[in-house]
C-alpha cells in the first residue's frame, strides 16, 4: 500500500470509517476521529491467530498499527506477511505503517530510566510516543543508587517538554526529578526488585506519595500508557 492510499485511507476512518466486527473483536476504524490517533491493539491474552487477523485487517483499512506486548511468535507472521513492519522485542512493541514519520516528530520527551531492568518497560514508553509523533531521548542507568549519573545529564533532561521517569525498587527516581525540572512528570513505575517490593506495589506507592509537585504516576509496567500520555503533553490532541 503507497503512502499516499495509506494518508487517505487514515483520513477516510478520521471522519468515521465506522467499526468492524471479525466476531472476537471489533475494529474501532472511527476513534482517530474522536481523539485524533488511532486504536492500539494490546495482544497479551489474545491468542497469535486473534492479534494477527485484527492488525492484517486494520492494515487493509490503511489504519497504522502500534501492537503492544507483542510476543516473537506473532511478530515472525507480521514481518513474514508485511516486511515493512518493524519489531521491538525488548519492549514487545509492533509497528506497521507510519503514523507519523520520524522526520515529522516534534518537540521532546526525555525518558529517564533508572537500571537496565527497568528498559523493556522504557522501551515500550519511547516506541509509543516515537509512533505518535514525539521525538525521544532515552537516558538510562541514572538511578538514585548513583545519583551524580543523572546529575551529569540534567542539561539534556531539561530540554524536554515532559519527563517519563522509569523505576522499580522504591521508586525514588520520579520525586528527584520533579524536583529538578519545569515540565511535568510522568513516573512509571516498574515490577522491578526484590520481593518486598511486591511486583511494583512499593514503586507505585513512593511515586504516588511523592513530595515534588508537577509528578502523575500510571500503573505498574505501562509503559505504553506513560508513552501516549507524555505524547498527549509534547504536542497536544490531534486535528
Amino acid at each position: 500500500m503507497g503512502e499516499v492510499q495509506q494518508t487517505a485511507s487514515v483520513e477516510h476512518d478520521c471522519q468515521g470509517g465506522g467499526p468492524e466486527d471479525l466476531g472476537f473483536a471489533v475494529i474501532d476504524g472511527s476513534r482517530s476521529g474522536r481523539t485524533g490517533y488511532p486504536e492500539v491493539v494490546y495482544c497479551r491474552g489474545k491468542t497469535t491467530d486473534q492479534a494477527e487477523a485484527i492488525i492484517v485487517r486494520m492494515r487493509e483499512r490503511g489504519i497504522p498499527v502500534l501492537g503492544t506486548r507483542a510476543r516473537p511468535a506473532l511478530a515472525k507472521r507480521i514481518l513474514a506477511r508485511f516486511p515493512d513492519a518493524d519489531y521491538d522485542e525488548l519492549g514487545r512493541i509492533l509497528t506497521l505503517g507510519c503514523f507519523c514519520a520520524p522526520e515529522d516528530r516534534q518537540g521532546l520527551v526525555a525518558l529517564v530510566s533508572a537500571g537496565t531492568s527497568d528498559l523493556p518497560v522504557a522501551r515500550e514508553a519511547l516506541k509509543t510516543a516515537e509512533f505518535f509523533g514525539s521525538r525521544v531521548i532515552l537516558i538510562n542507568d541514572v538511578g538514585v543508587a548513583g545519583i551524580h549519573r543523572l546529575f551529569a545529564r540534567l542539561p539534556d533532561i531539561r530540554k524536554a517538554r515532559v519527563v517519563i521517569a522509569v523505576a522499580g525498587m522504591e521508586g525514588a527516581l520520579a520525586g528527584v526529578i520533579a524536583g529538578l525540572v519545569a515540565v511535568p512528570v510522568i513516573a512509571l513505575p516498574t515490577s522491578v526488585g526484590y520481593g518486598a517490593s511486591f511486583g511494583g506495589l512499593s514503586a507505585l506507592l513512593g511515586m504516588l506519595t511523592s513530595c515534588a509537585p508537577g509528578v502523575s504516576v500510571v500503573n505498574i509496567d505501562n509503559g505504553f500508557g506513560a508513552g501516549y500520555q507524555a505524547n498527549l503533553i509534547n504536542r497536544g490532541p490531534q486535528s
